[in-house]
């Protein structure tokens, strides 16, 4: 797996890197891998198990997680393990006194037979089973006791059993049952990885994204080179169908990006001169020259990456809950099996028969299910975020979603566009509203005023093809006129109205009222005839109508807050349906209106895209930035937007929902089973001939882990 995350760091050769002192810190590593270490806590990226603490000797300045050169050789060796240990478990079986009293065969003899079982036993213990015995060793160290001390306690206990039984020269072994255990927790742990390895597939896909190399152009040559070696101001060259190597913008060129990855948006997105483009999309049909204004760790991939790290890192609740209820069972597990050997002993049942009880008590109460169930289900749900659109910093974030009474939006840049749009055309003189506006465009056209460009961008819109304008000129707080053909238009507000101009009644009632809601009022004239009106306003979002209505169909109430008018607050929240809003507030104020929310009682989400939205983001319940928006809201937030999407907001609370339902349906089995499987184990039906072998143990508690990891990969099939 590629990971250019941090290729600016570490693409040097080991010669040429600075010595470093040998210290200590503190990492996280897998109990079942050893060679996965992190600087933070999360989840190991093969076997999606929980890391543990562990000091290790470091000698650079930071420790690279080093699953990257390790991807798939763990779980092959794993695989390797467990066929070796299956085939050398058939003659240990065979030749063992349960092949003869239960199988009813009879194993071929030979000089030394009676001590092939102690022999392959002994090296089944050492090759496979050594891996068990090496994690329970880092656990105890880290002081978090958990499953790998419950399989190393059970099969020691085995083996050593097995060992003084041989050498003693009477009793009955327990090769048969270490080595079956053995193979079993072998393939348990495999079918496991197998099936949540691809839960912690959003780091390596995001770094998948990346060439490996770019055409750069220096010097009036173009070469091809290392992304690592990609400087800002680099112009790159980018084919059609290649992979865009860093952010920047187009140059030179024509094209189309699929930014679907990015964004969750499926919709191809133009891009000419000027446009900005994002690292690891995917450019279109045409050619781009492209100049490089982010590397490295700057750049939005890099960012995303990083988000979904932290929040990997992160922990829910639940989760908090999961762990200490995984200490909790191992220590009850290790309670109960000491507790059945003891008074099985009591009950003269035998040595054999209550060392059997204990090592199937260990076995069963392993917490490895308990383990997975929240960490795993929180793993999928990052990646979904990400893929549809939003990104989580904090899983109690995501958690506290389903929990939301209201949403309260800020108006500009998340309900509306943020710029000027044409919502309503009263006609004059002409009597087609698309030569009004082609007339006014026309003007326009040589007018850089966002009103000017809004009148242009609804020509486009309505594909009307402008006119030749000539003796163009700026009234200064008027508007523009110029000449098309021999007549004079004349562009602007209510200053471009001669004193006495009096307007059509009909069109000064509509207007009047348009007016007072905040609207712009642009007239258009033709030698002083009035050819008609435009008005204009911050444009609404169609995608937020969709938004509300999602909300209110899930019975969450939908408030707003802005710094315009009453008149125009009450015209955007009347046009969307919104419950409640809050006008004319002050940059200081909106986190008081969300105080004002809460304290009826009400969970609030807030979502803003600005610097003064960031106090109201952190005294929300819920934090959401707009991800086109300013780095101080972002840093504020719990879960990011990647595009000003407000449909997202219903994507983020059914995530929620869903997430949390499959952790409480995880932790249900994960606890659950044990309830009824530790007394099995420990042998309370064994007057009814009801007893588990440590090795049908072994299959439950692997059959349980299974379970919980199929059950969190069905949250993949859901859709958002």
């Amino acid at each position: 797996m590629k990971d250019h995350s941090c290729c600016h760091d570490n693409n040097k050769n080991s010669k040429d890197q600075e010595p470093m002192n040998m210290g200590e810190g503190v990492f996280y590593t897998c109990p079942m891998h050893p060679e996965i270490k992190q600087a933070q806590p999360g989840m190991c990226p093969e076997c999606g198990m929980a890391l543990v603490a562990q000091k290790v000797k470091i000698s650079n300045h930071k420790m690279e997680s080093g699953h990257d050169k390790h991807a798939g050789h763990s779980t092959e060796q794993f695989l390797k393990k467990f066929w070796v240990s299956l085939v050398l478990s058939v003659p240990v079986i065979l030749y063992s006194d349960f092949a003869v009293s239960v199988l009813k065969i009879s194993a071929p003899e030979f000089p030394g037979s009676k001590y092939l079982p102690f022999v392959l036993g002994t090296f089944v213990f050492f090759y496979a089973g050594m891996i068990f015995l090496a994690s329970a060793a880092r656990e105890i160290r880290a002081k978090l006791p958990g499953m790998m001390t419950l399989i190393a306690l059970a099969i020691t206990t085995a083996f050593g059993y097995s060992v003084f039984v041989t050498i003693k020269g009477e009793g009955e072994t327990l090769f048969w049952e270490l080595t079956t255990l053995i193979t079993i927790m072998l393939l348990g742990h495999w079918i496991e990885m197998r099936a949540v390895k691809g839960a912690q597939g959003a780091l390596k896909e995001l770094s998948k994204l990346l060439p490996d190399t770019a055409e750069v152009i220096r010097d009036g040559e173009q070469k091809t080179v290392s992304i690592s070696e990609l400087r800002e101001g680099d112009v790159v060259f980018v084919r059609p169908g290649g992979r865009i190597p860093a952010d920047g913008v187009v140059v030179e060129g024509k094209s189309e990006t699929n930014e679907s990855m990015i964004t969750g948006e499926s919709a191809l997105v133009p891009k000419k001169e000027n446009s900005e483009v994002i690292a690891g999309t995917v450019n279109g049909d045409g050619s781009l020259k492209i100049r490089v204004t982010k590397v490295g760790e700057k750049t939005f991939l890099s960012g995303v990456m990083r988000l979904v790290r932290e929040a990997q890192a992160s922990k829910s609740k639940l989760q908090i809950l999961s762990d200490k209820a995984a200490y909790y069972l191992t220590v009850i597990a290790i309670a109960s099996g000491g507790l059945s050997f003891i008074l099985w002993l009591a009950a003269k049942s035998g040595f054999d028969f209550a060392l059997e009880r204990m090592v199937a008590v260990l076995v069963i109460a392993c917490p490895h299910a308990l383990g997975l169930a929240v960490p795993l289900v929180a793993s999928i749900s990052t990646t979904m975020a990400a893929r549809n659109g939003f990104l989580v910093k904090n899983r109690l974030a995501l958690e506290m979603a389903r929990n939301i009474d209201v949403v309260l939006f800020d108006k500009t840049g998340t309900l509306t566009k943020g710029e000027y749009g044409v919502t309503d055309v009263w006609l004059g003189k002409l009597k087609s509203e698309d030569e009004l506006i082609r007339n006014a465009a026309t003007v326009d056209s040589h007018s850089e005023h966002p009103i000017s460009r809004a009148i242009v961008a609804e020509a486009n819109k309505r594909n009307l093809k402008v006119d030749s304008v000539v003796d163009f000129k700026r009234l200064p707080g008027k508007g523009v006129e110029g000449k098309i053909g021999e007549r004079r238009i004349m562009v602007g507000g209510q200053a471009i109205l001669d004193q006495g101009f009096s307007l059509p009644n009909e069109i000064k009632s509509k207007t009047e009222v348009e007016a007072e809601k905040g609207k712009t009022i642009i007239y258009i004239l033709e030698n002083n005839e009035l050819l008609g009106a435009l008005g204009l306003a911050d444009v609404i979002r169609e995608e937020s109508r969709e938004a509300i209505k999602a909300l209110r169909d899930m019975k969450v109430g939908v408030a707003m807050i802005t710094g315009d008018s009453e008149k125009v607050a009450e015209w955007v929240a009347k046009d969307l349906g919104i419950d409640e809003y809050f006008a004319r507030v002050l940059p200081g104020e909106k986190s008081a209106k969300v105080k004002i929310l809460q304290a009826s009682g009400k969970k609030v989400a807030m979502i803003g895209d600005g610097i003064n939205d960031a106090p109201a983001l952190v005294q929300a319940d819920l934090g959401v930035a707009i991800g086109a928006g300013t780095n101080v809201a972002i840093e504020s937030a719990g879960i990011i937007l990647v595009k000003n999407d407000p449909r997202d907001i219903v994507k983020i609370i059914r995530l929620s929902k869903l997430t949390y339902t499959k952790m409480i349906q995880n932790l249900f089995w994960a606890t659950g089973y044990n309830v009824i499987a530790i007394p099995l184990a420990a042998g309370v039906l064994w007057n009814q001939g009801i007893t588990l072998a440590p090795a049908f143990a072994a299959v439950l508690m692997s059959f349980s882990t299974v379970i919980v990891s199929v059950n969190a990969v069905f949250l993949r099939k859901r859709s958002l």
